[in-house]
């Protein structure tokens, strides 16, 4: 498995990011700069969480306008696994891969804790290694989380099968409660339309060693690997 970080002015998770994957795949993916016009042959491409460009104008916004995401958005429609973590989910909606927007925290601040969520679905290359319903603990942080997108726009995410995560309780239970961001529907995470891009606000990679305080984040980066191997 060969795979691509993409790295923006103000990423601050891509080393987690190749750390995670170095781990899984055995060898180190390749760390690809957004101002570069080409991306290297890749069975995977991430966009890692941090601030890219300072967050300035809205989260994402100038990031999804870098030079190589022409080449990734041009990957992802030809089906090429694209995974979104925290700034990256808000570049691929800012870029069009995904719907929707990430708003500012319903508590107008930046959060940074361990949440819970639910596994919504175990049958993409993504989460093969979870099982349906399975409550998992990952890290979030941020200050621009919360999912909106108009009710028709949620319908259809949810009859086409496409949210990957939700914030839950540890009872796997969808409450206004366990939401730490007003996210709709408590939304954390989302699929396109062929469940080749995810997007995604908690961090799977900050979870991937017992050192780290749990491994929930491995069961990510193993499922791709079997799956894309």
């Amino acid at each position: 498995m060969k795979a691509s970080v993409i790295v923006f002015p103000g990423s601050n998770c891509d080393r987690d990011a190749a750390v995670a994957l170095e781990a899984a795949m055995g060898k180190a993916p390749t760390m690809v700069w957004h101002g570069d016009s080409e991306l290297p042959k890749s069975d995977l491409i991430l966009l890692p969480g941090g601030f890219s460009y300072g967050d300035y104008l809205r989260s994402g916004a100038m990031a999804a306008h870098s030079p190589v995401m022409r080449e990734v958005v041009r990957r992802a429609k030809a089906g090429t696994p694209v995974l979104g973590i925290c700034n990256g989910f808000q570049v691929l909606t800012e870029a069009g891969l995904l719907p929707g927007v990430l708003m500012r925290n319903a508590a107008l601040r930046f959060i940074c804790k361990d949440v819970l969520l639910k596994v919504e679905r175990n049958d993409t290359s993504f989460t093969c290694r979870y099982d349906k319903g399975e409550v998992v603990r990952f890290p979030i942080a941020h200050k621009d989380g919360s999912y909106f997108a108009d009710e028709g726009t949620l319908d259809r995410l949810e009859g086409e099968n496409r949210v990957a995560f939700r914030y839950c309780e540890a009872s796997g239970a969808v409450s206004e409660a366990a939401n730490p961001n007003g996210s709709r529907r408590n939304i954390a995470g989302i699929y396109n339309e062929t469940g080749t891009v995810l997007g995604m606000m908690p961090h799977p990679e900050r979870l991937v060693d017992p050192a780290l305080s749990g491994t929930d984040g491995a069961k990510m980066f193993a499922s791709l690997v079997e799956t894309l191997h």
